[in-house]
């Protein structure tokens, strides 16, 4: 089967979003079924071949490929919460915490406006109110996606630190790895320094900066698509030596196995992973979506439900559905071709 025929046969969906995320309220991509099971290929938008060709290499991965061994039936979960209003915040928080049993919060932060730190210290502050309401101890961490500069994010840091007392983390404060070696820097003279992750610099770089990356974070958080697949990541991480959290990227229960397979065959998880993000869709391609129990997702792969892919890939334009198709034939052809196994190689007819 070429390339070609792979990108016609693939099934594409649109999903609704329960609140704005990404400066979007429905996800978009394709489902692609191969001999081991369905792949999800659905780099955002903005993304240009070269780097949606790592996600084409994950999804062929998922429906051709196969997955590492696992080293554990269940992976603990943090919960993701987008930029929302303070008091969305506290019910969205409290939900996940008495409906999920998920204590780690992760909140996105930083949305480029005047009023952007103001609102979240806000945001962070009714986080922290909720643990304090249900008796619990919570951690928080923030997700940046490298929108501060080094000097705003030690004001930033500061004033966070002033309202919760300490973070479990913060992820990519800033996107350069030359200013996040200010900031760390900065911060060895703090009394309590917040522990620095790095989600970016690994999965958009061109070439990991191994050594940079083991000096500056505490934390590597990957993605499993995004990195191309599974075993492409897994190697990242053991290259990388750090502590390491898993998170989705914005994936259907259907992608989201990918990464739950990750989770699964790390040795050295840091603590919870990102991995509930089904919280934040209104719709599925599965009857039941993948959601923590306990704050934990049993390590499991899913299937699209056929009627419910069906009813999804409706809602695509026939002028979407070809552009989908030839973005796979792009990706291919921009390197995705180079990152897969010889399995899924010989699957493609490469």
């Amino acid at each position: 089967m070429s390339i070609a025929e792979i990108a016609e046969q693939s099934v594409p969906f649109a999903l609704d979003m329960n609140a704005k995320f990404r400066s979007t309220d429905i996800r978009t991509g394709v489902l692609i079924s191969g001999s081991s099971g369905w792949g999800e290929f659905a780099p955002f938008p903005e993304y240009y071949d070269k780097i949606s060709a790592r996600w084409l290499a994950g999804a062929l991965e998922a429906a051709f490929g196969k997955f590492p061994d696992r080293i554990r039936t269940a992976i603990p979960v943090n919960a993701i919460i987008p930029m929302l209003s303070e008091l969305e915040t506290k019910e969205a928080v409290s939900t996940a915490i008495t409906k999920h049993g998920m204590t780690t919060i992760k909140l996105k932060v930083a949305d480029g406006t005047p009023e952007s730190l103001a609102n979240d210290l806000a945001r962070i502050a009714a986080t922290q109110s909720v643990f304090n309401e249900l008796g619990i101890e919570g951690k928080i961490r923030i997700d940046v996606n490298g929108a501060w500069t080094a000097e705003q994010a030690i004001v930033a840091l500061q004033r966070i630190t002033e309202v919760v007392g300490s973070l479990d983390y913060a992820e990519q404060p800033c996107r350069e790895l030359s200013e996040l070696r200010i900031l760390k820097t900065a911060m060895q003279n703090w009394s309590e320094p917040v522990p620095i992750a790095i989600d970016e610099s690994i999965r958009m770089s061109d070439q990991i900066d191994l050594a940079s990356i083991r000096e500056i974070a505490d934390v590597a958080v990957v993605k499993a698509i995004p990195l191309g697949g599974v075993q492409r990541a897994l190697d990242i991480v053991m290259e990388i030596g750090l502590p390491t959290v898993v998170s989705g990227s914005l994936d259907t229960s259907v992608g989201l196995s990918s990464a739950i397979a990750l989770a699964a065959s790390i040795p050295q998880l840091y603590g919870a992973c990102g991995l509930g993000t089904g919280t934040l869709f209104a719709q599925d391609l599965v009857t039941e979506t993948t959601l923590p129990e306990n704050g934990e997702l049993q390590v499991r792969r899913s299937s699209p439900d056929a009627h419910l892919l069906s009813t999804s890939a409706n809602r695509v334009s026939n002028a979407d559905r070809l552009w989908w198709q030839q973005r796979i034939v792009r990706a291919w052809q921009a390197g995705a071709s180079d990152l897969v196994s010889a399995q899924v190689r010989e699957a493609v007819g490469a």
